[in-house]
C-alpha cells in the first residue's frame, strides 16, 4: 500500500535491542542490513532516539536515509507515522535502540526502546554482552521478558564470546532457562574489529576510510555467526501495524525561495525529515561544501548549517577564508541564518580546539572552546521570550543536545532569544544567540518535533526578501 495509506500493513520489521549502550547494537544492526541489501531485499532503518552518527552509519549500510524515531521529541502517533510513512512494505524494517531495552526518561521507562518497540507492534532482538558471564546472561534476559511481558522478545543473539565452551555455556542457559532462540554467537576477535570510538560516540561514515574493508569484515560476521534466515523470519511474523491518520500538507510557502545548507563530513548532521520538511514548503535546497566552496551561491535567500565536527577539520574550515568571508559579509547583509551546534562554532570568532585556536567567519562575537568532557548531553526545552526572526515569543521548543564546546565570553554576553527549561544551552539557563538575522544555538530540532520549523526558516527568508 502507498504512502500515508491508513489500512494495516504486514511491515516484516525488528528492534535489535541491547541491555545497555555498547551491547553490539550497531554491529549487528550494520552486519544485518548489509547482508540483507547483498541478497537484494529491500531494506529500511530506524534509530531509536536522537542520535546523528548511529543514524549516519545506518544510512550507509542500508543504501538509503535512516530515520530517527523519538517518541519523547515527537510522541508516540508521529514516531509510528513516521514509521509506517517510510518503513518497506515487503523487505526489512529495521530499528536499532538505545541505551538499555528498559531505559527511559524515568523509573518507568518512559520513551524506551520497549516502549518505541511496543507501539509499533515489533518483535525485539536482545544483543548481549556476554562479556566474563555464563549463567547470569539467562537471568538477565528472562529479567527482560518478566519485566513487561508486552515486550515481544523473540530471540538473543550473544556478542563477545570468548571461546567455544563459553559460547556454548552461555547459549545453553540462555534456551533452557527463557525457552528463547539464540540467533547467533560473536566471537569477540569478530566482534572487536569495528569503527572506533571519539568524543561524540563512533567516529562518522563521511571520516572512516575502510569502509570497504568493514563491509566484508560484517558480511563475514553475519555468514560465520549469525541466523540471518531466521532472523529475518521473526521480521515478516510482525503483525499488521496500522497508519495513524497523516496530518495535512504544509503550504507551499517556500515557493521560489533558494536555501543552502553545508553538506560535508564536517557539517553532517541534518534529519532528512527536516530537509523534507523545506523541500516540501517548495524551497529549493542547495548543498555546499565549507570545505570546497570558495563562496555562497548567488541569490540564496537563507542558510541552514547543521551540526558536525568543524574541530576535526578546524584547520581546513579556517583555511578556507573566502567561504568565511562570503558567510560574515552575507550574514552581516541581512541573510536568514539556522545554525545549529556546529554552526554555531562556524559562526565564532574561533575555535579553540588542542591548544591551538582557528579562526571562523566572526559573525557571532565570542569564540569556542571545544573542551575533553561534555558541556552539555540531553534532551532539551526551550522557551522563547525574546524577539527574533524565526519564532513567535512564547513558542515552546523541545530538542536535544549534545557538545563538548562552551562559548568563552569577554565582556556582555551575547544577545540570546529562549531560556532553558531543560538542558544546557550556550550561556546559564540561556539558549540562541541572536544578532541580526542569524540564529545559533546548541539545540538541535527535529521537524517532526516541530512542525512550524520549516515554516520559521521559509518566513524568515521571506520576510527579508520583500523587505529588499
Amino acid at each position: 500500500m502507498g504512502e500515508g495509506s491508513h489500512a494495516a500493513d504486514a511491515l516484516p520489521r525488528l528492534v535489535v535491542a541491547g541491555l545497555s549502550g555498547e551491547s553490539g547494537k550497531t554491529l549487528i544492526s550494520l552486519a544485518l542490513l548489509l547482508e540483507a541489501v547483498r541478497r537484494n531485499i529491500a531494506v529500511q532503518a530506524f534509530k531509536k532516539g536522537p542520535d546523528y552518527i548511529d543514524a549516519a552509519w545506518l544510512e550507509w549500510a542500508s543504501c538509503r536515509p535512516a530515520r530517527n524515531l523519538d517518541t519523547y521529541l515527537m510522541g508516540f502517533e508521529t514516531a509510528v507515522r513516521s514509521f509506517t510513512r517510510n518503513a518497506s512494505p515487503c523487505g526489512l524494517n529495521l530499528i536499532e535502540g538505545n541505551r538499555g531495552l528498559y531505559d527511559g526518561l524515568d523509573a518507568r521507562g518512559t520513551h524506551s526502546t520497549a516502549e518505541l518497540a511496543k507501539a509499533l507492534r515489533a518483535p525485539v532482538v536482545l544483543v548481549i554482552n556476554a562479556t566474563k558471564v555464563t549463567r547470569t546472561a539467562a537471568a538477565l534476559v528472562l529479567g527482560c521478558q518478566k519485566l513487561d511481558p508486552a515486550v515481544r522478545i523473540a530471540g538473543v543473539i550473544i556478542n563477545q564470546a570468548a571461546g567455544v565452551r563459553h559460547a556454548r555455556i552461555v547459549r545453553e542457559a540462555i534456551e533452557s532457562a527463557c525457552d528463547l532462540p539464540v540467533l547467533g554467537v560473536v566471537p569477540r576477535a569478530a566482534a572487536g574489529a569495528f569503527v572506533q570510538m571519539r568524543h561524540l560516540g563512533l567516529t562518522t561514515p563521511d571520516e572512516y576510510p575502510a569502509r570497504e574493508s568493514l563491509t566484508a569484515n560484517l558480511l563475514d560476521l553475519v555468514a560465520a555467526h549469525l541466523e540471518f534466515g531466521r532472523l529475518l523470519d521473526i521480521a515478516r511474523r510482525a503483525p499488521p501495524l496500522s497508519a495513524p491518520p497523516a496530518e495535512p500538507a504544509n503550504p507551499a510557502a517556500g515557493r521560489g525561495l533558494t536555501i543552502g545548507y553545508l553538506r560535508d563530513s564536517a557539517f553532517s548532521f541534518y534529519y532528512p525529515e527536516n530537509l523534507d520538511a523545506l523541500r516540501a514548503t517548495g524551497a529549493q535546497l542547495v548543498p555546499v561544501s565549507a570545505l570546497a566552496a570558495s563562496r555562497l551561491p548567488e541569490n540564496m535567500d537563507a542558510l541552514y548549517i547543521g551540526g558536525g565536527f568543524p574541530e576535526t577539520h578546524a584547520e581546513a574550515l579556517s583555511g578556507n577564508s573566502e567561504l568565511l568571508g562570503s558567510i560574515r559579509r552575507q550574514a552581516r547583509g541581512g541573510l536568514p541564518v539556522y545554525a545549529e551546534c556546529g554552526g554555531l562554532m562556524l559562526l565564532s570568532r574561533a575555535i579553540l580546539w588542542r591548544g591551538k585556536r582557528y579562526p571562523m567567519a566572526d559573525v557571532l562575537p565570542f569564540d569556542v572552546e571545544v573542551c575533553g568532557t561534555p558541556q552539555g548531553h540531553g534532551y532539551t526545552e526551550l522557551l522563547v521570550d525574546r524577539p527574533n526572526p524565526f519564532f513567535a515569543e512564547g513558542t515552546c521548543l523541545k530538542g536535544h543536545e549534545f557538545h563538548y564546546s562552551r562559548l568563552l565570553v569577554d565582556g556582555a554576553p551575547p544577545s540570546t532569544v529562549c531560556a532553558v527549561l531543560r538542558g544546557t544551552g550556550c550561556l546559564e539557563g540561556r539558549d540562541a544567540v541572536v544578532t541580526g538575522n542569524t540564529w545559533a544555538s546548541y539545540t538541535h530540532l527535529h521537524a517532526l518535533a516541530t512542525p512550524d520549523w520549516a515554516g520559521a526558516v521559509v518566513n524568515a527568508a521571506r520576510s527579508v526578501q520583500m523587505a529588499v
